[in-house]
């Protein structure tokens, strides 16, 4: 499928924080920036950004300099390709295997006088297709009927929690809550999103993240 680097959602990693990771431990998952490409029923959605994986998800073994591709496919099931992705000697690797690919591919006279189209149309799936578990880190004034505010905004939304902390920040009249969502649509999630920034016992929205793996 002929995907452009304009239908790729990207997040960077400079808005990570110690504490998103420390919460993120404390929930059973890890953090590590993913390249996604998934296709359904001939739809696809392609991102780049930081996602939590729990940790026994194969992908969060992946650490330093190492590199690894996760498959998963309908007749396989799960595979994942391992390596390292950094360093003199596998960057050496690489670029003369690439020059090896190009001599070869000179030398055969295919070098860009063939044209091969992709396969499938191209079909970009739409937020309300687009199905992932959200983290969200939430600022709130510690009141009474705070909590009840952000859980009804939550439940108008259609999206409900599969695992929640609430704690004091120490020093100030406020706490953080911390959630990780089930399955949602990225249609419901940007709606809550806004309202969220929109609702008063709200101080500030920390951080968000994807979350992949299980179910």
């Amino acid at each position: 499928m002929d995907v452009s680097l304009e239908d790729v959602s990207v997040k960077g990693i400079s808005s990570v924080t110690k504490t998103d990771l420390d919460y993120c431990d404390q929930l059973g998952y890890t953090m590590k920036l993913i390249g996604l490409a998934k296709r359904d029923e001939g739809r696809v959605e392609v991102s780049v950004e930081p996602t939590l994986l729990p940790k026994e998800h194969p992908l969060a073994s992946v650490h330093n300099e190492y590199n690894a591709v996760y498959v998963y496919g309908e007749a396989v099931g799960e595979t994942m390709f391992y390596g390292p992705g950094a360093g003199s000697l596998p960057t050496a690797t690489a670029v003369v295997s690439d020059l090896v690919s190009v001599m070869k591919n000179m030398r055969l006279g295919v070098c860009g006088n063939a044209v091969q189209k992709p396969l499938h149309e191209r079909v970009l799936k739409k937020p309300n297709e687009i199905d992932s578990k959200y983290f969200l880190r939430l600022r709130v004034v510690d009141k009474a009927g705070t909590f009840q505010a952000v859980t009804s905004l939550f439940a108008s939304h259609d999206v409900s929690f599969e695992k929640l902390l609430q704690l004091p920040v120490e020093g100030q009249e406020v706490a953080e809550v911390i959630v990780i969502t089930h399955h949602t649509t990225k249609e419901n999630y940007e709606n809550l999103y806004k309202k969220l920034t929109e609702l008063e016992v709200i101080e500030s929205i920390e951080s968000c993240y994807r979350v992949e793996g299980g179910r």
